[in-house]
């Protein structure tokens, strides 16, 4: 009767197993031993081992390789392969843009005026890029809610206040104090942040007796050695016989354009090494802009010794044949607010008024 109320897992745990169990690892270490054991010529590999070699193929008989004609072979093609685009060379010369021959972009390696680079980005630039452009966009952005239009635009010319009958129908006026109207400010998104454009450092030679050779001469080796641009001359546009100038002959100025890396590197070196170094310096005029966002400053001669490219040769250049400069800094910004704080915040300072 005890037997009959016994549950089946007290009968299963009764019965010895008949089976051994390995454990799997055990199971392929000793496979393992195993293999390194038997495996002791090179001929006995394992099933996924291709035994034989390549090297070991018989070899194509002389008839075969006297027939072949890979020429003949291309030749007797029905469709013919695609051309290589790297066959293709620049003209030496443009001959206009109807011409059906037409040089690739500069940006192209085929091109005969590829640059490769930059292989590294000046400091500044990337600050520019990973810092104050973000900073920028959250502090002139103003937000639209969906479906909603900005504000209307407000009057940009001047109208009549009617205090005169002659006031009557005439047609509005220019803004205050300039010819021309100010550009349009579009609402700031992440596509118009303002960015340094270009910059153009210049020495105008003011008093006759400096249109010297020589005072041309250090100015533009000052200019080549500070922007790392080979400076240009201009002469003058127009013959005054009071000034001593005759029409495109009598030299003006030197000037030097700077974009791309030598923008970057002149700026901070202006803003890290130069500024900080002047005495009793108090900053940028607040009203030095035009009213496009493009913002002008002066360095005297006294301030220009100080780059490193000059104080390392200083006894190369008369001292008083060292120039003062004037920089513009050319910004995609509208309004000189903008441009002002985008300068600000790579560093340059301000004083007085700020006219927008």
């Amino acid at each position: 009767m005890a037997a009959s109320y016994a549950s089946p897992r007290l009968i299963l745990l009764s019965q010895k197993p008949t089976q051994k169990f390995v454990c799997l690892r055990c199971q392929w270490s000793t496979k393992r031993k195993a293999s390194t054991s038997t495996y002791n010529t090179e001929t006995d590999l394992s099933e996924d081992v291709v035994p034989d070699s390549s090297l070991l193929a018989p070899q194509p008989g002389q008839d075969i390789v006297t027939s072949w004609d890979p020429i003949q072979r291309s030749r007797n093609r029905k469709r013919q392969l695609p051309p290589s685009r790297y066959k293709f060379r620049p003209p030496r010369y443009y001959r206009g843009p109807l011409h059906p021959h037409q040089p690739p972009p500069p940006s192209s390696p085929n091109s005969r005026l590829f640059v490769p680079g930059p292989f590294s980005l000046p400091r500044l630039q990337q600050t520019y890029t990973s810092t104050l452009a973000p900073d920028l966009l959250s502090l002139l952005y103003t937000h639209h809610p969906p479906g909603t239009l900005p504000g209307p635009a407000g009057q940009r010319l001047r109208g009549w206040d009617n205090t005169s009958p002659y006031h009557k129908n005439r047609p509005l006026r220019g803004p205050r104090g300039r010819p021309t109207l100010p550009l349009m400010k579009r609402p700031m998104t992440f596509r118009n942040i303002p960015r340094l454009e270009k910059i153009f450092v210049h020495h105008v030679i003011r008093s006759p007796d400096d249109r010297d050779s020589s005072y041309l001469h250090v100015a533009g080796m000052i200019l080549q050695a500070v922007t790392n641009v080979r400076a240009t001359v201009c002469k003058a546009r127009h013959s005054i016989a009071n000034f001593k100038m005759a029409k495109d002959k009598t030299a003006m100025a030197v000037k030097a354009e700077l974009k791309g890396e030598d923008m970057y590197c002149f700026l901070s070196k202006v803003v890290d090494v130069v500024m900080p170094r002047i005495k009793e310096y108090r900053g940028v005029s607040g009203g030095s802009g035009d009213g496009s966002g493009n913002l002008a400053f002066g360095l005297q001669p006294s301030a220009v010794g100080m780059f490193p490219e000059v104080e390392v040769n200083y006894d190369m250049y008369p001292p008083k044949m060292i120039p003062s400069i004037d920089v513009m800094v050319c910004t995609t910004a509208t309004n000189d607010r903008d441009a002002r704080l985008l300068l600000s915040s790579m560093g340059i300072p301000f004083h007085g008024k700020h006219v927008n």
